[in-house]
């Protein structure tokens, strides 16, 4: 099939989870004999931050002009199997409006941040991305976030088909590597900086590090204010390049996940960040939320402390073995159910689903390749 992509970034992965989930997806999709066309606006962080300029599993296309650009892309809609916004791309609303008008047979949304978007549209009925009556056009809605808010992005915002698609990471890249010793440290932690989630990395981390001040721990992500201190045994990376993440992981007896409040109000909100350190076999520490236990088994597969000193006790009273078997259980976890390739199975059986919705429609004119 040929699909064309509106996405916020699959150049740059500054400052944002958008450009690793859409790399993960669009690899597998492409080494399972798919063309790909990715629209990305040219944005000034981005184009200084392009850790992947030019991806070789798909034809980038970026742009500075939403209207200068606009004949290429109802070309490439002209002649796809199909078409896909994805959420935060910065002409979301005029794109999908020529995604809905356009021949192509399959048209998908993918949201990338769902609870921000379903609590926008509560509010507001519309997202700067995305409006409600827009919803109804879409063959299928993908979201990052599952349980009970797919019925309700079906029921109340009257999507088709509204499926899970969670982030993915690939096999070929995050693995377990030996350590390194730039990376090597009690607990790490990798994100960017977001006020909701501060007080947790105060909690789960900084405090830990108070009381353990001979430990080593590391925090890597941009946007952090100077005007934060951290305790003397907390080592930061302002910015930390994908290639270098397998090995960031593979190095830290421990890994600490959080997440941000919307997602944890929603639940079933798995960040890449989970996967993608399991896949490197590396012990997650985690804060709780409603779903969670879907992904991973708590105590067997990750760590989820109530509080700073139960993250610290995790650091001196778990031997390696210990912590290495709650890795590796997390790592044939996601390998089995979490990897790019098992994503892009999911991409292709979703739009199988809504072809089949959509049989006996007079309009429905789904790619041949899905019904094979």
């Amino acid at each position: 099939m040929k699909i064309v992509i509106f996405g916020l970034s699959i150049t740059s992965s500054w400052g944002n989870g958008h450009a690793t989930t859409f790399r993960a997806l669009c690899k597998a999709l492409h080494a399972r004999g798919h063309r790909i066309v990715f629209f990305e606006h040219d944005t000034e962080w981005y184009a200084h931050n392009r850790d992947l300029p030019q991806p070789g599993f798909c034809d980038t296309r970026i742009f500075q002009d939403w209207r200068a650009v606009l004949p290429a892309a109802r070309a490439e809609l002209r002649h796809c199997d199909v078409a896909l916004v994805g959420s935060y791309f910065p002409d979301g609303i005029a794109a999908i409006a020529e995604v809905l008008d356009s021949p192509a047979p399959c048209k998908a949304f993918y949201d990338i941040d769902t609870p921000i978007t379903v609590g926008q549209l509560r509010e507001q009925g519309r997202t700067a991305y995305l409006l409600r009556e827009q919803i109804s056009g879409f063959d299928v809605y993908f979201s990052f976030t599952g349980g009970p808010m797919l019925k309700e992005i079906e029921n109340r915002f009257g999507a088709r088909l509204a499926l899970p698609l969670y982030c993915s990471f690939d096999p070929e890249q995050y693995r377990t590597f030996p350590a390194h010793k730039r990376f090597a440290c009690d607990l790490s932690y990798m994100g960017t900086y977001a006020p909701d989630r501060q007080p947790k990395i105060d909690e789960f981390f900084c405090h830990p590090a108070q009381i353990l001040p001979v430990r080593k721990f590391i925090l890597a992500g941009p946007q952090y204010p100077e005007t934060l201190r951290w305790p003397a045994n907390v080592r930061r990376i302002t910015h930390l390049n994908p290639r270098w993440h397998a090995l960031f992981y593979s190095s830290s007896r421990m890994t600490l996940n959080l997440t941000r409040r919307d997602m944890v109000l929603a639940g079933y909100s798995p960040s890449v960040r989970l996967f993608e350190a399991a896949a490197c076999g590396a012990c997650l520490v985690s804060d709780n939320w409603a779903g969670l236990d879907t992904f991973f088994r708590p105590q067997q597969e990750i760590l989820l402390p109530t509080c700073g000193e139960d993250v610290a006790r995790y650091i001196t009273g778990y031997d390696e073995q210990e912590l290495r078997r709650i890795g590796e259980r997390g790592q044939q976890r996601v390998l089995a159910e979490h990897s790019n390739r098992r994503r892009a199975q999911q991409f292709e059986a979703a739009l199988e689903q809504a072809r089949s919705l959509r049989q006996g429609e007079p309009d429905a004119d789904f790619p041949a390749a899905l019904s094979r």
